[in-house]
């Protein structure tokens, strides 16, 4: 096995740990929205962690490593299609981090309605639900899959 398989295992082990990662936290944050009970908003929200750590070891991974197999393949930093794709990807992570802050804050709502009663709360569905965060967290999903497409297509 060559440095640059070894490279490329850990640049696509860091592209599916990205994509599993907003997965997760997607589908938990879309489950969340379906939930009255401030408790099971809580659940649903909390698990979104898990989904956030995956997102943050794969954007790691695919930066790192995919930096270094591009400089050991001899591509370096100048072709197009590297440039859009590290563009995209810091766009990727800031509309996530984005949409993941709103779903931060309405934990810690639901964390503390469901200490004071567990009744089910307008303002925590509200947050819950604001659509400028869930638009910027499809829009990040997106824009990982556009990052997909360049690095299999590699346009000139």
């Amino acid at each position: 096995m060559t440095l640059a398989h070894i490279l490329l295992f850990f640049h696509l082990l860091g592209a599916f740990a990205f994509f599993a990662g907003a997965a997760v936290a997607g589908t938990l944050q879309l489950g969340a929205i379906r939930r009255e009970r401030p408790s099971e908003i809580l659940l649903l929200l909390r698990l979104t962690r898990v989904g956030v750590v995956l997102v943050a070891v794969g954007a790691t991974f695919t930066l790192g490593f995919g930096i270094a197999l591009a400089e050991h393949l001899g591509y370096g930093m100048s072709p197009t299609w590297i440039q859009t794709s590290l563009g995209l990807w810091v766009a990727s992570m800031a509309l996530g981090g984005y949409g993941g802050r709103t779903a931060r804050h309405a934990r810690y709502l639901a964390e503390r309605l469901a200490g004071e009663g567990d009744e089910p709360s307008q303002e925590l569905r509200a947050l819950v639900a604001r659509r400028a965060p869930l638009w910027a967290s499809y829009a990040s999903g997106v824009i990982l899959l556009a990052i997909v497409v360049l690095m299999v297509w590699r346009p000139a």
